[in-house]
């Protein structure tokens, strides 16, 4: 019992003499901490300032400015949404005068697919590189785009090993089955059959209610035809 109090003691002294050297030493730096405690606040001040005043009314500006480029967009009307009508700004302009909103970033994304349609590979990668997105169904129809755009450009290894990302980045049955039946068919004339018959195997098995899965089935009998 002596033992066990003696220890008790023991931890109360060095608690006390934590607490007394924490006391000093805030004591001795008193001026630094201030300004410490002082510069973080400003930096939160000055961000909150920067959001409300700044970037939120960019970025309500940015939204209605591309609501025309989304419209020519939707309507393949790829040149007047890159560049513009003369009064409206095209997605080229939304990313030169609105660089720091999330409408400048999903302009990117457009830009990307309409340069893809309209023939420019080079151009649609740079833009689709540069897109940011957590969409967990925009992300992988982005590095499939990439994939259509290499393969366009003869850069077929390129070209399935965005595929394989983009069927292995979000495994839903909306743009998985696409990806992975592209990717299938790349192998098939890369002349990889068993890879090829895997993946159309696969496709069948776990996506058997989609558009891709509803039509594997000739495609894996034209593989196992020429494997025999």
């Amino acid at each position: 019992m002596a033992k066990k109090k003696t220890q008790q003691e023991d931890n109360l002294q060095e608690l006390e003499s934590v607490l007394t050297r924490t006391e000093q030493f805030i004591e001795d730096n008193q001026n630094i901490i201030s300004y410490a405690v002082g510069g973080i606040i400003l930096i939160v001040v000055l961000y909150l300032g920067f959001n409300k005043f700044y970037l939120q009314p960019k970025e309500d500006e940015a939204l209605s400015q591309m609501f025309m480029a989304e419209n020519y967009f939707e309507k393949d009307s790829f040149n007047l949404a890159i560049n513009g009508d003369g009064n409206y700004l095209g997605f080229l302009d939304i990313i030169d005068d609105y660089g720091v909103t999330k409408s400048a970033n999903r302009a990117k994304y457009y830009l990307g697919i309409s340069y893809l349609h309209l023939g420019q590979y080079e151009d649609a990668l740079d833009y689709l590189k540069d897109f940011k997105t957590a969409d967990l169904l925009l992300a992988p129809v982005v590095e499939g785009a990439q994939g259509d755009a290499l393969l366009e450009l003869g850069e077929t290894d390129k070209a399935l090993k965005q595929y394989k990302k983009a069927y292995s980045e979000s495994d839903n049955e909306l743009t998985a089955p696409i990806y992975m039946m592209k990717a299938a068919g790349l192998l098939e004339t890369m002349d990889e059959l068993e890879d090829a018959l895997s993946l159309y195997m696969e496709i069948k098995e776990k996506y058997a209610t989609s558009a891709e899965g509803a039509n594997v089935d000739k495609y894996i009998a034209r593989v196992k035809l020429k494997l025999n």
